[in-house]
């Protein structure tokens, strides 16, 4: 009887232990359970929500995303490093910055690809800045170091000495219908340039080329009313027509002329601001605005 009894008290006290010891198991790992992040709803959608947060392309981190355009860097460390001084002087610049610093990104018309043009191109970074230039050798040294740079080779058929007869044949009929420059019948409109430069809706063009600074050379008496009839001809709004070097008689003539001393807004050394409406926009507007003192 003694054998029968030890041996079913071992047999309770062996229960006893495997049972706390199940027990111990199953708290512990429900306590593991427990404290382990929940699976929520809220989880999963942030979840989601973060794989569907596409980055830009090209802007695989955020410190990417803010870093400084390469053309921008480039026309710090160019103008940094050169001895070169630009065509115009800070005041005249500012004329145009304080236009840009409104409108960009834009549309943005250069005559002439110079020292200055990355800082162009930089003050509308996110638009469009496209230069016309008439020395092609010229061009292949400046996109050469700066390849961002957007410029397209044209040919002029005017010379500085034919001037004074521009003038007169821009007085005509012809030179004050308002078209596109390829259907005008005026002579100084320029026809033959790429397709670009008449299809654009240019937001502010620069008169700084071609080359007038002697007899033979094309000078800028189409350019001026080329960027004249072009800001005339878009279909609405308004566009700011720059002309430098206005200390001389043809920039100073063919600006007053043919963008209209009525349409001037600033003179500043010799740079001169032009903002010319859209002649489409509202039928019969005079080529030029009516002289409200004259009328009197």
């Amino acid at each position: 009887m003694r054998t029968k009894s030890q041996s079913s008290v071992n047999l309770k006290v062996i229960f006893t232990c495997c049972s706390i010891l199940i027990f111990l198991v199953i708290f512990f790992a429900r306590s593991n359970m427990s404290s382990s992040k929940p699976i929520s709803k809220t989880n999963l959608s942030q979840e989601k929500e973060e794989q569907n947060q596409v980055k830009p392309e090209g802007c695989p981190t955020t410190q990417q995303c803010t870093k400084m355009p390469i053309s921008l860097s480039d026309a710090l460390v160019h103008y940094a490093t050169s001895n070169v001084t630009p065509q115009q002087t800070f005041d005249e610049i500012s004329v145009s910055k304080r236009v840009l610093d409104k409108k960009s990104p834009c549309n943005f018309l250069v005559f002439g690809l110079g020292h200055d043009s990355p800082m162009w191109a930089s003050l509308n970074h996110g638009g469009r800045t496209l230069f016309i230039e008439e020395d092609k050798a010229w061009i292949e040294i400046v996109t050469k170091k700066f390849p961002n740079l957007e410029a397209y080779h044209v040919v002029y058929d005017t010379k500085v000495k034919h001037s004074d007869k521009l003038m007169e044949l821009g007085r005509s009929e012809e030179c004050r219908s308002v078209t596109d420059p390829r259907n005008s019948k005026c002579e100084l409109a320029l026809k033959d340039f790429p397709a670009d430069f008449y299809e654009t809706k240019w937001d502010l063009i620069m008169v700084d080329a071609p080359t007038g600074y002697h007899e033979e050379a094309p000078g800028r008496m189409s350019a001026i009313y080329t960027a004249g009839l072009l800001a005339r001809n878009r279909e609405d709004g308004e566009t700011d027509v720059f002309v430098h070097d206005v200390n001389r008689p043809v920039e100073d003539e063919f600006s007053a002329t043919f963008l209209c001393k009525g349409y001037m807004r600033e003179q500043n050394g010799r740079l001169r601001h032009f903002t010319i409406p859209s002649h489409r926009a509202r039928a019969g507007r005079p080529f030029c605005p009516v002289d409200v003192n004259r009328r009197r």
